[in-house]
Parts: structure tokens; C-alpha cells; sequence
């Protein structure tokens, strides 16, 4: 099985790789700043713990059900992939505040577990299971954690 954010050791492992970030970790790709990364991806967990919601994009409901198989698969997110505007922080963010923050959202995603799983759309990829869910939460991390080597 994929690893996902709905298995405890996926996820320690997860929380143990943020606790290891630092203020001061280079990217290896990309254009975010540390901290602008965890602010990204706090952002996109809240969608699937349902704190927060985005509207479904045209252009996913045309192609999003034909690119969904391979979001969802056990393969890597590509380095440089297109970032939704809603997920961009531009600007100062907080490093130590994002980063307790993503610790904290990662354990009660898993801590919610499947029957807590946003039943919202993906905004591009339409309907997710609780399941694919976590695995994109979890490929997600792991993608950005890469990025800043941890």
C-alpha cells in the first residue's frame, strides 16, 4: 500500500522529517522560501481535515478525472509542478509558527482518521476517497520535504 497519512508510521515519519527542518534550509527547486512551503502545504492539509474549501476549477472538471489515476499512484509529484494561486505565500511567513502548525495538522489528520476525511472535491481532481486523501497529503509532504532536503 501507498504510504499515506492515514498509517502512524507514514506519519511519524512525516512529523519526524518536519521536526528536522530549519529555519534555514536551502530548496533545491522551486521558488518558496522555507516557511512559505509550510505555509502551502498547511494550506492544502486543511482542505482534507475540511477547515478550509476550494471552489472545483473548470479546467479539472474537463481533464481532472483523466489525470487523477496517476496523482493518486505510488509515483513521486514532479519537481516544478504548477502551484494553484490560492497556495502561494508571497512575502514574510513565520517559520517556527507554520512549522508547529504542520506538525499539529499532520497528527490530527491521521488522529481523525477516515471517517474525519474531507468529503469536499479535490479542486482540480475532483472526489478523492478518505484513502487517496491521505496519500496525496503524504506524497505532498514528502514532495516539499525533498525540496528542502529533509
Amino acid at each position: 500500500m501507498a504510504n499515506n497519512l492515514h498509517n502512524e508510521s507514514d506519519t511519524q515519519k512525516i512529523v519526524e522529517r518536519l521536526e528536522k527542518l530549519t529555519i534555514d534550509a536551502k530548496r533545491k527547486w522551486g521558488t518558496m522560501e522555507v516557511a512559505q512551503m509550510l505555509a502551502h502545504l498547511n494550506a492544502f492539509l486543511e482542505i482534507g481535515l475540511d477547515i478550509k474549501f476550494e471552489k472545483r476549477m473548470l479546467i479539472g472538471r474537463i481533464f481532472g478525472r483523466l489525470l487523477k489515476k496517476n496523482y493518486v499512484s505510488e509515483k513521486p509529484f514532479p519537481k516544478n509542478s504548477p502551484t494553484g494561486k490560492n497556495f502561494v505565500f508571497n512575502g514574510y511567513v513565520d517559520f517556527e509558527k507554520e512549522k508547529s502548525k504542520a506538525i499539529n495538522l499532520v497528527l490530527e489528520f491521521y488522529q481523525n482518521g477516515v471517517e474525519k476525511c474531507t468529503k469536499q472535491p479535490h479542486q482540480f481532481f475532483g472526489h478523492l476517497t478518505p484513502n487517496e486523501w491521505a496519500i496525496v497529503q503524504w506524497k505532498h509532504f514528502d514532495h516539499h520535504l525533498r525540496q528542502f532536503s529533509s
